[in-house]
């Protein structure tokens, strides 16, 4: 065993960015993790100065003060799957982000291969895992084009709650978003996750999605200008919302991406013109 002192093993590799804390969890259970050479069990501790590997690669632990905490939104199509790789090779949500140093990027949630919209990522695997936590209870907005006839008795029985297979579950409203006979739209709102939740309630109601959007996580709505396919990274204000949300510190102030972006275009222009001049 580790010393007490330090922290949790699933913790120090979630803050890495490797995985969610979850995913650590699993990965130890299964002998995946060595501490000094031993293979680590659940429950270990471990801190910045021990040797820990996970599959025989060594893990890069940045200090907590030096560590930028990193959170990418991303306008997901259809037809991606929530996989870093896929043996059928369709593509993945994970094919059009940016690299990121010495981690990797952790979806928070997933949306299934037939489902677009707003997903997000983060390099900081605590903070993953604590926003896909239902303690948290953190609002979804979708919009729902939807077969059939949607009565008043239906909207009644989704608001006050269906049964499904794995439990309980509810919208907590549904809004009329207009449209006529098959491509009728309304906006739905609820406060957690479960495995394809939205088309399983209508479902319950003998009522089938055909299309399924995700436009709202929190207060953070999909921007009309992030075209399908395409992230764009939160600035800090952003990045702050959901660290609060969640109880985290905030971030330490650091160039995203966007502003090393806009300095790599900038030094390349420089370059270019004197070039030019001789």
């Amino acid at each position: 065993m580790i010393s007490m002192e330090n922290e949790k093993l699933q913790k120090i590799i979630a803050h890495a960015g490797l995985c969610s804390r979850r995913e650590a969890e699993t990965w130890i259970k299964a002998g995946r993790v060595s501490v000094n050479g031993s293979i680590a069990e659940l429950g270990d501790r471990a801190s910045g100065k021990d040797k820990i590997r996970v599959d025989g690669k060594i893990l890069q632990v940045t200090a907590k003060e030096d560590f930028q905490r990193r959170m990418l939104a991303y306008h997901k199509p259809e037809g991606e799957i929530c996989s870093r790789k896929d043996p059928q090779g369709r593509p993945t949500v994970f094919d059009n982000l940016p690299q990121v140093k010495n981690a990797r990027w952790i979806n928070v949630g997933r949306l299934d291969i037939n489902t677009s919209g707003l997903m997000f990522f983060t390099n900081d695997g605590e903070l993953a895992n604590r926003l896909m936590h239902p303690t948290h209870q953190i609002m979804r907005k979708y919009a729902v084009r939807v077969r059939g006839q949607v009565t008043e008795e239906i909207i009644k029985k989704l608001t006050r709650g269906v049964e499904l297979e794995d439990g309980y579950a509810k919208f907590e409203s549904i809004n009329d978003a207009g449209g006529e006979g098959s491509n009728h739209w309304y906006h739905v709102v609820l406060r957690e996750g479960k495995n394809r939740e939205v088309r399983r309630m209508w479902e319950a109601v003998e009522t089938q999605v055909s299309r399924l959007h995700r436009i709202q996580y929190g207060s953070f709505e999909l921007p009309r200008s992030l075209k399908r396919g395409r992230w764009s990274e939160l600035d800090l204000k952003e990045l702050g919302v959901f660290e609060e949300l969640v109880g985290l510190k905030k971030s330490v102030s650091a160039k995203t991406l966007q502003q090393s972006n806009r300095k790599r275009q900038t030094n390349k222009r420089l370059k270019a013109r004197k070039i030019h001049r001789r």
